[in-house]
């Protein structure tokens, strides 16, 4: 049978202490206590959009709210305007190239496409050409982020290049470099590519230092043809 002490629980006869605090915001009831925590994650929240706010007006103060200064002119005719005649030596020749083109308020774009794959050839190549025009919003944060999607080459180490507009690098892979240049609000990509057909004999290997060589070479013609 079980006593009347048990019953009463003689075990928890000592409480536990609150502090002064607890007892103010017990006295205030629940609602206080929650209202506090709503203004807690209210203010912290404003200071994380304060501090994205800041981070954009960072990017826009490059420019103001101009835009990007576009120092090259917009072509239709991409193909006519680079006719690619280092790349095209190197490879042993160019196809006059598939031009296109787009206009709208934020950008311009043109691009060529041309192959490079003759008969009797022992290897295969092309090279793609892309100006932008950036009307709107500085493509300088997001210049060269985008990152290598080859799944059968060997991708390329990162490589400065000086001499073309504010900023200039290879990227790409292995048999298919790409040249990218920032210059305001142009954007200038160019990416050559080359494969062997069949069994072709290590002589008949594309000198890729001489592929490069003919990018840079290619690209600073089209800048300064363009250039306005």
């Amino acid at each position: 049978m079980i006593s009347e002490p048990e019953i009463e629980g003689e075990w928890s006869s000592q409480q536990p202490e609150h502090s002064a605090a607890d007892g103010a915001a017990a006295a205030a009831g629940p609602d206080r206590a929650l209202r506090a925590a709503h203004w807690r994650w209210a203010l912290g929240g404003a200071l994380v959009a304060c501090a994205v706010f800041a981070g954009g007006l960072v990017v826009q103060e490059r420019y103001g709210e101009s835009g990007p200064p576009i120092r090259y002119r917009h072509s239709e005719q991409l193909c006519a305007e680079t006719p690619l005649k280092a790349v095209g030596a190197v490879l042993g020749g160019l196809g006059g190239g598939v031009p296109k083109h787009g206009e709208t308020p934020a950008l311009d774009w043109s691009s060529c496409f041309a192959d490079g794959s003759k008969e009797g050839q022992p290897f295969m190549s092309n090279a793609q050409l892309m100006v932008e025009l950036h009307k709107k919003t500085d493509p300088g944060p997001e210049f060269g982020v985008v990152p290598e999607l080859a799944l059968y080459a060997m991708p390329l180490a990162t490589e400065q290049v000086s001499g073309l507009g504010e900023r200039a690098f290879f990227s790409g892979a292995a048999q298919s470099p790409r040249l990218q240049v920032l210059d305001g609000g142009t954007v200038v990509t160019l990416t050559v590519a080359w494969w062997t057909r069949g069994a072709a004999d290590a002589g008949d290997k594309v000198d890729e230092d001489a592929v490069k060589a003919a990018m840079v070479e290619d690209v600073r013609a089209l800048l300064a043809r363009l250039r306005q």
